[in-house]
């Protein structure tokens, strides 16, 4: 009996392998397929005139809301304005601070507030 159990077990070792190798790439073809589907929401896409105050900081040309952004955190990269210890926070300069109502600090997760209030 020990020979025929070992055998069964062979062969379902030898069978398993093959099963998993065929789903694989199954699984991998329908991620693909969902991932192309995917299309951007046409609201983040429709452009948005800045206002005086944001205009300063990024310019006074319509900008879809994701630009905007962008440019913001251009900006702040380029003058080095992230907090060194917490970099959550992005500290203001003169410009900044008007944009963010007066505040020294704000959060990185305020900008898309920040950004709502200062465009039409």
């Amino acid at each position: 009996m020990a020979k025929a159990t070992k055998k069964a077990a062979k062969k379902a070792a030898k069978k398993a392998p093959k099963k998993a190798a065929k789903k694989a790439p199954k699984k991998a073809a329908k991620k693909a397929a969902k991932k192309s589907a995917r299309k951007p929401n046409a609201a983040f896409m429709i452009p948005l005139t800045p206002s005086p105050v944001l205009a300063e900081v990024i310019g006074n040309k319509p900008l879809p809301r994701t630009e905007i952004v962008k440019k913001i955190w251009d900006y702040i990269k380029k003058n080095k304005l992230q907090d060194s210890k917490n970099k959550r926070m992005i500290n203001a300069d003169s410009k900044l601070k008007t944009v963010f109502g007066g505040k020294d600090q704000v959060s990185m997760f305020d900008l898309a507030k920040i950004v709502s209030k200062n465009v039409k």
